[in-house]
């Protein structure tokens, strides 16, 4: 018989009473896992849990825990019953057996193991973003690389012209990515400025500025805009979960434009923060059905769509989202659905 886990970790909810959704456990879980170097708590929630967002959430339902996730390697965690219901067990490697329970405990945060894996997601992240309507052509722009070079890259120095920010002395260079429309109401979600490149400033005579190129994507060339640098990347409190609303939508675009789509490729799809969407929530991917010739009728046949993994948004715009694919069990592509998972 199917059993449900009440809460993960759950000693510190119902020692507190506090009610979580029922949460099916993994078939073919273990009762037992030793954490190693590595791992992350999606992993290991992905080893008791059909749906490992859903740790998370209820850690979050306990607000007297600060730090949910400081789990270290070498911690035994173990599954039990008591009472008839369910419960994870920690034991230490250097203290024994715990019950998880609601109390702050006060730990470095280096070693423990992350909620996701942030080092690695954060080497993938997009640092393009959505812009107004005329804010790209107002902003300054690419005259030239230094001696006269058309493109420009890392370690070389360009002339940029157009009035800068005061204050600001680092700068993204972004080339426009296009307007983005969703595909069946046509309705304008955004204007993307994608990011090649970033710069600091050295020098300015009038409107010319001069620009040192501290790293690039791809080359830099004249016509090329800048924009104040912003702070994109997922700190360690970054936790998955579930959307609190229906959500449907596609995958509009992918990041450097390539034509398949797999893990840790980050994406665009047409849902936003009007459609409740939020940072760290979790959708299901699903593969287009193709239509298939009916070898009885003739007719055609449209089939199902498949699953085929799952991403999370880690940036939310009103009307549309950049987000990274976790996981992937077959190729995706651009109009490939996404929805609650």
């Amino acid at each position: 018989m199917r059993k449900t886990l009440l809460g993960v970790l759950a000693g510190a909810l119902l020692a507190m009473g506090v009610m979580a959704e029922n949460i099916a456990l993994r078939e073919g879980h273990p009762d037992e896992y030793v954490v190693a170097q590595g791992d992350t708590l999606w992993d290991i929630s992905g080893r008791f849990l059909e749906k490992p967002w859903l740790w998370p959430q209820i850690w979050q339902a306990n607000p007297q825990i600060a730090n949910p996730d400081l789990i270290y390697p070498g911690d035994r965690i173990t599954l039990v019953f008591v009472g008839g219901e369910p419960r994870l067990m920690l034991n230490r490697g250097a203290g024994g057996t715990v019950k998880l329970s609601p109390e702050v405990r006060s730990t470095a945060m280096t070693d423990a193991i992350p909620t996701i894996p942030l080092e690695s997601i954060n080497a993938f992240l997009s640092r393009s973003r959505v812009v107004e309507d005329g804010e790209l052509d107002a902003a300054a722009y690419v005259v030239a690389g230094a001696s006269r070079h058309v493109i420009s890259g890392a370690g070389d120095q360009m002339h940029a012209r157009g009035a800068l920010p005061e204050g600001d002395s680092n700068f993204g260079v972004f080339r426009d990515g296009g307007v983005i429309a969703d595909p069946e109401t046509k309705e304008v979600l955004g204007h993307l400025a994608r990011e090649i490149g970033a710069a600091r400033i050295v020098d300015t005579e009038g409107d010319i500025s001069t620009f040192s190129v501290n790293r690039s994507r791809e080359e830099i060339r004249s016509g090329d805009r800048l924009l104040p640098v912003v702070e994109q990347k997922i700190t360690a409190t970054f936790f998955p979960s579930a959307p609190d609303s229906e959500v449907s939508g596609v995958i509009l675009a992918v990041e450097n434009g390539v034509n398949q789509i797999g893990a840790l490729d980050v994406v665009v799809i047409n849902r936003g923060s009007r459609e409740g969407l939020g940072d760290g929530n979790v959708l299901a991917i699903s593969k287009r059905g193709e239509l298939a010739r009916d070898p009885v009728t003739g007719k055609s046949l449209q089939m199902p769509d498949s699953r085929a993994g799952l991403l999370m948004v880690f940036r939310t715009f009103e009307k549309l989202s950049f987000a990274i694919v976790l996981e992937s069990t077959q190729p995706l592509a651009v109009l490939d659905k996404v929805g609650n998972p």
